[in-house]
């Protein structure tokens, strides 16, 4: 029985903080493809069946082996003879009621030739431990439909990931340590009004202890731009005259000695924040210029359309500045005072919002589309973020694996470290020649270890030669990685697990950066790379 809205917010109590209601609708409404339950895949999908995406559906052509039984939790002694996918299937599912499982008993290969249009259902599409020529394929396909797709692969004590998608629009990318939008620089009319209202020289001493920081810095910065030629504070020689000059209007007892006033000192310590000024970030500017937000026709996504819109307000009525974020950090201040400021900021917002509404409206009317397509809490959440937004471009695979269009500048720069993350690609690289070639893995036979180890060497030459990567791999990886023996140790399969996981997440609710585009693991220097491939 699906969960009550009560239990349910207990029960995803605290990742509704991370992503919210809307960022929880967006995985209760996705549809995860899984290729291949082994210990990596299924421990993806246990981190993704815990938080409660809506469906899954495990691709698995596999029996289980008792092999897998032996790193895999999610197998048991009386899964083997089962098909992999099947088994992992029922317990998984175990884990979340709300969560519905499906498996098909198929290799992806078969599906790629009978109904390739099977992948296109898919919010994403994992796949795990998967040859090459079969991701290059999926990855085709995948490609065209818009399809994101993530390969995943543990090998020994390496954890590899590739990202592969089109185009990913980031509305709430969560920056860290993100600066507040308070436009002390720039006061709109209702927030200079308000700063008016306060007489600071007339106060009682409760009333003057209590006023908020942002005040007291807007009220000393108009008598300093008074007396300096409309220059705010900009070195930090101006500044800590400027925090000097605040500090004089701290009260004095009978005594002349100053009061205790918190919020004067918050005042002090915020000023280098409250004098940033209020710009676009560049990197919204060049969405700004992009071709897709100047360009916008029937088919395009909602979220260029209101950034075409945001754009129009700035050049119309934002003075060149962004909608008002609307939210203003706590603060030393008595709660009359806090949430009458509150809702100076938040008035503003809702006020901008409105105005970028009535722009979605008009674009939506050009290109013939009903002005409800574009709900107005999704553009009050774009406006709020409008200073995150963030756009991921990832290379399709035929492009990093071509040998005309390799990026081999990024590879060789980063091989001038012969024990670079680096090494680790360009030895899966050859692990999958290998494949190819021998139709098994290196080392997974002990008694030809040696043997392996000479044919490996040669793949490994011929993969840098095929491509003209003029780079040395040391002999101790080549050694290391038939050690490996195709192993999945449970441990870096973990470890990996949570990592995709959270990608996955990332995608689905088109919150947080997701990394772009290849990322390495390394379970023995414990160290990660992230590379553009």
């Amino acid at each position: 029985m699906a969960a009550t809205k009560a239990s349910k917010e207990q029960k995803y109590d605290r990742q509704l903080r991370l992503w919210g209601d809307h960022g929880q609708e967006s995985l209760e409404n996705s549809h995860v493809c899984l290729i291949n339950a082994t210990a990596t895949g299924t421990e993806i999908l246990k981190n993704l069946v815990l938080p409660g995406i809506g469906a899954f559906t495990i691709v698995d052509g596999h029996v289980v082996t008792g092999e897998d039984v032996g790193n895999n939790f999610f197998l048991s002694n009386s899964s083997i003879g089962k098909n992999r996918a099947q088994a992992a299937t029922e317990l998984l599912q175990e884990l979340n009621s709300d969560v519905s499982g499906n498996f098909v008993e198929e290799s992806p290969d078969k599906l790629l030739d009978n109904d390739p249009e099977f992948f296109h259902r898919f919010s994403i599409v994992i796949g795990v431990q998967l040859p090459e020529s079969t991701f290059l394929r999926l990855g085709t396909v995948l490609w065209s439909a818009s399809v994101p797709f993530l390969i995943c692969k543990t090998y020994g004590l390496i954890g590899y990931m590739r990202l592969v998608v089109q185009e990913h629009t980031v509305i709430e990318s969560h920056p860290d340590n993100a600066l507040e939008d308070l436009r002390l620089d720039q006061p709109f009319a209702e927030l200079k009004d308000h700063v008016k209202s306060y007489d600071l020289d007339n106060m009682d001493k409760k009333d003057h202890s209590h006023t908020p920081w942002i005040i007291i810095v807007a009220k000393y910065l108009e008598k300093w731009l008074s007396e300096h030629n409309c220059q705010p504070p900009k070195n930090y020689k101006e500044k800590e005259a400027f925090r000097q000059f605040i500090r004089e209007g701290i009260r004095k007892n009978e005594n002349g000695v100053p009061e205790d006033e918190e919020n004067f000192e918050e005042a002090i310590k915020s000023v280098n924040t409250a004098l940033t000024p209020t710009k676009i970030p560049s990197v919204v500017k060049d969405l700004f210029n992009s071709e897709q937000c100047n360009n916008v026709t029937s088919q395009t996504p909602s979220f260029w359309l209101m950034l075409q819109a945001v754009k129009e307000f700035v050049l119309n009525e934002g003075n060149g500045s962004l909608p008002v974020r609307g939210t203003i950090p706590d603060m030393i201040a008595d709660s009359q005072k806090f949430i009458k400021l509150q809702n100076v900021y938040r008035t503003k917002a809702m006020q901008d919002a409105a105005a970028v509404s009535k722009y979605v409206e008009r674009l939506l009317q050009s290109v013939g589309k009903p002005p409800e397509s574009i709900p107005e809490q999704d553009i009050k959440l774009f406006c709020k973020n409008s200073s995150f937004l963030r756009v991921v471009h990832c290379r399709s695979l035929a492009d990093e694996y071509s040998v005309d269009t390799v990026n081999r500048d990024e590879i060789t720069s980063c091989m001038d470290n012969p024990d670079s993350e680096m090494v680790f690609y360009l030895m899966l690289r050859s692990i999958d020649r290998f494949y190819q070639q021998h139709s098994h893995f290196p080392g997974v036979y002990n008694y030809q270890v040696e043997e392996d180890i000479i044919k490996l060497k040669l793949c490994v030459n011929s993969l840098l030669q095929e491509y003209n990567f003029n780079v040395n791999i040391k002999d101790d990886y080549i050694h290391e990685f038939c050690r490996y023996g195709a192993a999945e140790p449970h441990m870096v399969a973990s470890f990996l697990g949570g990592s995709a996981a959270q990608e996955a997440i990332k995608i689905i609710s088109h919150q947080f950066v997701p990394f772009s585009n290849t990322f390495i693991y390394s379970a023995m220097s414990q160290t990660s790379a992230t590379f553009q491939l």
